[in-house]
């Protein structure tokens, strides 16, 4: 059932914007998600501005960046903020008392054991609702960073170099933060309300003043006829970002209204609607339903650079790069031609979390054990782990596919745009396929749209990795290796 916008209870943030949510219609929990998000916007310009690493501390930036953030908390969630603090100050105790060799276990297992309680009371117990703006999100994004925080202390501290592959030595954290950074890292008003994740490190570097100068400095600009590093300006893409903004807004308000997830399910689409238009009404209604993402994770992104921060470096052309905290990629996401490629442009910061601490770190079958965190971490709703479930066999099988056929259809451009346009039409749709009880969240109806299509996807699945042979990541690197090193060969020779 809909929740009407003025029920009290689930209205727990400031009411200050009641008359504005009456007379647009939205529910007061979304006002006051976008209120709070444009004025984070307008302080993150002041941010850049007067508050500078020129004109303030480090300490004034990190008190700064906490206090606003706590209010925008509360502004949004009301006393359910209380939450994201205790999580905070039981982690830091965490990461102050426990030893060196357990406060990565300890942090990740309270982590994420009081995000999973709150999942199951908002949602089982108090009824907080479905589909609103609640404290849930941002408990999420500060159990991002209280675990990688926890394993990048872990790694500088406890572990010896010899030990960390080259990504988990470039990120690991050698001293403790201290409360102060810690809170402003957790809680700082750039990303308590919509994130994104962002390293430590990465954080530290930017309120110091060294975030895009730690970014050039592998650059040779001497040798491009530069005697000093440049200091680049945010705003070419502050502005790109807020036009994408702007887009995904009016698409939300007109094209996502227009194709509501629950048609697929109504019994008289599926009994009169054939297989394929099934399917293809499928692919419309998941694409409906992404503009909502891309207006918030591309909003968070605007803040982050409007305050300085998400510079990621130079291209060889010289272009300058601010999306070391973008959630997406849109582009690469509506041309995918794998569900790997997919993935990872489709919420990047927590992918790359979910890299950080499970998948490189997963003794065995790091595949499934990443997608069920991903499942546990996004909530206790059924349709998310129908959704990671069979993302799992969906990735197995692409894997199977990819590494036994690629091989035979590169050998000329005909055949490569052949097998980019099939292989471009059959992500798209397994992707819809396979995200569709994410949206749908319950039980019955993610059988229902299963079952409408018989189950093919699954089917497929399963026949691929019987028949096909699965081939370990570590022979795919060696044959790509190979193919790499043959290509320079000839080149040398011709």
């Amino acid at each position: 059932m809909a929740r009407a916008p003025d029920v009290p209870y689930r209205t727990t943030g400031s009411t200050l914007l009641h008359p504005l949510s009456e007379l647009l219609g939205i529910p007061l929990d979304q006002v006051n998600f976008v209120a709070c998000q444009l004025f984070a916007l307008l302080a993150a310009f002041w941010f850049r501005l007067y508050l500078s690493p020129s004109q303030a501390s480090s300490a004034v930036r990190h008190a700064f960046a906490t206090i606003f953030g706590v209010y925008f908390a509360i502004f949004c969630f009301g006393w359910y903020s209380v939450h994201i603090f205790i999580l905070v100050m039981m982690c830091y105790g965490i990461m102050n008392m426990a030893s060196i060799s357990n406060v990565h276990r300890y942090s990740f297992v309270v982590a994420m054991g009081y995000l999973t309680l709150c999942h199951v009371s908002r949602i089982y117990i108090f009824h907080y609702g479905i589909l609103t703006t609640d404290f849930s999100g941002p408990l999420m994004i500060i159990t991002q960073k209280i675990t990688s925080l926890a394993f990048q202390v872990h790694d500088g501290i406890g572990r010896k170099a010899e030990e960390l592959t080259a990504g988990q030595s470039q990120l690991a954290v050698k001293t403790k933060p201290s409360l102060l950074e810690y809170l402003s890292y957790q809680l700082n008003f750039m990303s308590i309300i919509a994130g994104p994740y962002s390293n430590y490190k990465d954080y530290i570097a930017f309120i110091e003043g060294r975030h895009v100068q730690m970014k050039l400095v592998e650059v040779p600009w001497k040798q491009r006829g530069h005697d000093r590093l440049p200091n680049p300006s945010p705003m070419g893409a502050v502005l790109h970002k807020l036009c994408i903004t702007l887009a995904s807004l009016v698409l939300f308000l007109t094209f996502t209204k227009r194709f509501p997830v629950t048609y697929i399910i109504e019994n008289q689409f599926i009994n009169k609607a054939s297989f394929l238009t099934r399917l293809g009404f499928l692919y419309v209604v998941m694409q409906a339903s992404k503009p909502k993402y891309y207006f918030a994770w591309t909003l968070a992104d605007v803040i982050n650079n409007a305050a300085g921060y998400g510079f990621s470096g130079v291209d060889e052309q010289g272009n300058f790069h601010w999306d070391l905290l973008s959630n997406l990629n849109i582009r690469n996401i509506e041309t995918a031609t794998s569900f790997k490629i997919y993935i990872d442009n489709w919420n990047i910061q927590t992918t790359a979390w979910l890299k950080r601490v499970c998948y490189d770190r997963a003794p065995r079958y790091p595949t499934a054990l990443t997608f069920l965190l991903s499942a546990l971490w996004h909530g206790v709703y059924p349709g998310y782990y129908f959704t990671f479930i069979t993302g799992i066999f969906m990735t197995l099988a692409a894997r199977a596919v990819r590494s036994n056929c690629r091989q035979y259809f590169i050998s000329s451009k005909a055949l490569k745009n052949s097998y980019d346009i099939v292989t471009w039409m059959v992500t798209q749709l397994s992707v819809s396929y396979t995200v569709a009880p994410f949206v749908l969240l319950a039980v019955e109806p993610s059988i229902k749209l299963y079952k409408s299509l018989y189950f093919h996807m699954h089917i497929l699945c399963i026949l691929v990795l019987l028949l096909l042979p699965v081939k370990s990541q570590k022979h795919n690197r060696q044959r790509l290796a190979q193919d790499k090193c043959n290509s320079n060969t000839n080149k040398k020779q011709k």
